[in-house]
Order: C-alpha cells, then sequence, then structure tokens
C-alpha cells in the first residue's frame, strides 16, 4: 500500500535549522511533484513547498530564502531543509504525494 513517512522534526530554538525528510513507498515516485504541508496549532493546514518531477520548485511567501525543499528520485524522498526558523514556523508538518499525506512530523521552535 501507499505509504508516506516524515521524519526529522523536533524541538529547536529560533534561528536554529532542522532537516525534514519523507519516504514513499508503494506509488510511483519520479513523475510526481511533491509537496510539503504545515499545519499550526488552532490553524488550517498550508502549502509550504513543492517540488515538480524536473525540480522546479515553489515555496510560499512566509518561507521563501530560509527553506529548500529536494528531492532523491532514486530513493524515492523528499526533503525540506528548514533554517532561521521562526517561532511561527511551529507546526506539525507533512509531505504530499498526489492524494496521498504523511502522519506527519511536529516542529516546535521555541525558547
Amino acid at each position: 500500500q501507499v505509504q508516506l513517512v516524515e521524519s526529522g522534526g523536533g524541538l529547536v530554538h529560533p534561528g536554529g535549522s532542522l532537516r525534514l525528510s519523507c519516504t514513499v513507498s508503494g506509488v510511483i515516485f519520479r513523475i510526481y511533484t511533491m509537496y510539503w504541508y504545515r499545519q499550526p496549532p488552532g490553524k488550517q493546514r498550508e502549502l509550504v513547498a513543492s517540488i515538480t518531477s524536473g525540480r522546479m520548485t515553489n515555496y510560499a511567501d512566509s518561507v521563501k530564502g530560509r527553506f529548500t525543499i529536494s528531492r532523491d528520485n532514486a530513493k524515492k524522498m523528499v526533503y525540506l531543509e528548514m533554517n532561521s526558523l521562526k517561532i511561527e514556523d511551529t507546526a506539525v508538518y507533512y509531505c504530499k504525494h498526489s492524494t496521498y499525506w504523511g502522519q506527519g512530523t511536529q516542529v516546535t521552535v521555541s525558547s
């Protein structure tokens, strides 16, 4: 069956960095656009970044210049490198492939 498994979340101080990973199985990976979403506490889920099969990327304005999305088609993985983290980046982060979602990984930015 299709599985998306995120990892790499945790607690970090403002200004710190984290690298999220998402491993995809059970579905074709290389031809699909992959997405990272996040859901802050008490708020709706929002798109953070996307990367096409041709590695074209797009970012929410709130993370441009701080976050980088990348993919490894051979490993069927997508990554989100997050730098200069802010308290408002606190959220559960999800990866998405077509209609499939992972279970999410918690990122908490706190002093």
